[in-house]
């Protein structure tokens, strides 16, 4: 395949929506799940059914071995990998800073920080020239939290992502020689499963007022800036954030 496309926490919201944007795009899309296999399959199937290329792929981005073990099985089941966003990551109970023990940092600075700098090495592996590749893009998901903070709730998530920021700033400089580009995107308030994880199912409707244009975003709003993150329409861009937040 030509457009290879791998997607931490691809089975549900953001990574979804853009695993079928993808698919529609003429990418060949690797769906990545931690758990939820049959969520996975259910993406992979509809994308199959559109006459789209995909494959389920399992692994905690958390864990080396199983990073490794899932770009071991893109290489062999779609060939050199060209795309890669990390979405992958996770979100804990709402908590004060003085509330916070260290097993949730660990946990939470793991999957969110250590998974996508993994994820991104193995990615650079393959595609960067200097390693015989012929380049590609990569997109982290960062969150409008980095800016804001998140105070009460998870100052620890916002800080995991304000890490992947400079890591994307970092990294985009690193390789932009050797034709890969690094980019970001930050999601506002946004209608997916994730707010349940953190105990608040209903958070981004209750904070939509505090949205300039009212509403909550979708998750197809915030794949449609990957996708284009990732397509030569933005040959020119690494190193920069695309807000997905509705003016917040």
């Amino acid at each position: 395949m030509d457009q290879v496309l791998l997607i931490t926490g691809g089975s549900r919201g953001i990574g979804a929506a853009t695993a079928l944007q993808a698919a529609r795009r003429g990418w060949a899309v690797a769906v990545n799940y931690a758990s939820n296999s049959l969520a996975a399959d259910e993406v992979v199937r509809s994308i199959r059914a559109a006459g789209g290329t995909a494959i389920t792929v399992q692994a905690d981005v958390g864990d080396e071995a199983q990073v490794l073990a899932m770009f071991e099985k893109v290489d062999a089941k779609l060939g050199r990998l060209t795309g890669l966003v990390n979405n992958a990551g996770v979100v804990d109970m709402q908590a004060r800073v003085d509330e916070i023990g260290v097993a949730r940092l660990e946990r939470m600075l793991r999957i969110n920080v250590i998974g996508s700098f993994v994820c991104a090495r193995e990615a650079v592996r393959r595609m960067s020239t200097r390693h015989g590749g012929s380049g590609g893009a990569i997109v982290n998901l960062s969150s409008a939290a980095a800016r804001l903070g998140s105070p009460g709730q998870y100052v620890d998530y916002a800080a995991s992502k304000g890490a992947i920021e400079s890591f994307t700033v970092g990294l985009a400089k690193e390789v932009a020689g050797e034709g890969i580009r690094v980019n970001a995107v930050r999601p506002g308030l946004i209608d997916t499963e994730i707010h349940a994880s953190g105990g608040l199912p209903d958070r981004a409707f209750q904070l939509a007022s505090t949205v300039p244009m009212k509403r909550t975003g979708t998750a197809d709003e915030v794949a449609s800036g990957i996708i284009w993150l990732l397509s030569a329409e933005a040959g020119y861009v690494t190193g920069t954030f695309l807000d997905v937040t509705g003016g917040r």
